[in-house]
């Protein structure tokens, strides 16, 4: 099985995308691909700009796509909403496909310094994606990263790491082949 894993985030200190290394550790058996939002940097999309033709970046996000069997993805959080690094990405994408993540299965997650743990984000992507190809098959939020994680151990709130394993579970027993 081919994993496609990413934060929604630039951040050269994303604590999404610890969030996600650390959940990338209980699929040591499967091939991973993890990939860093910079990469994929374009200009704002705008109509005009479209009309010039699509950044080979986009195409480039969406191959990454297509190329995996599942997506785990933790989203960033700013002002309620998504980053605009990965909004911007999604847009220029969604142009190209409007399934941007072509029915494939998905972790989804968030994590924030704050109490609601990227909830914000978390409650438009789990609504909101579907209408552009996820399976979202499974679910998880982190509130208080820097209370609840650590960068050498993962998440050590004890019943917030048996909640993150049963999703992590009940997500690996949805995609089996």
């Amino acid at each position: 099985m081919k994993i496609l894993a990413f934060a929604g985030s630039t951040s050269s200190t994303s604590i999404n995308r610890e969030l996600v290394k650390f959940v990338l550790k209980s699929f040591p058996q499967e091939e991973i691909k993890l990939i860093d939002l910079n990469d994929f940097s374009m200009p704002v999309f705008s109509v005009d700009l479209e009309k010039k033709g699509f950044p080979d970046e986009a195409h480039q996000f969406l191959k990454n796509i297509e190329e995996c069997d599942v997506i785990i993805c933790s989203l960033a959080e700013h002002n309620r909403s998504y980053s605009a690094a990965f909004k911007n990405i999604f847009d220029w994408a969604s142009r190209i496909n409007v399934k941007v993540f072509q029915n494939k299965p998905m972790l989804l997650m968030s994590t924030s310094p704050g109490g609601y743990g990227g909830g914000n984000v978390m409650n438009t992507a789990k609504t909101f994606f579907p209408q552009f190809g996820a399976d979202v098959k499974e679910t998880f939020s982190l509130p208080k990263f820097y209370e609840n994680f650590d960068l050498e151990s993962g998440v050590i709130n004890p019943e917030m790491l048996v909640d993150l394993n049963g999703k992590i579970e009940n997500f690996k027993d949805q995609i089996k082949n």
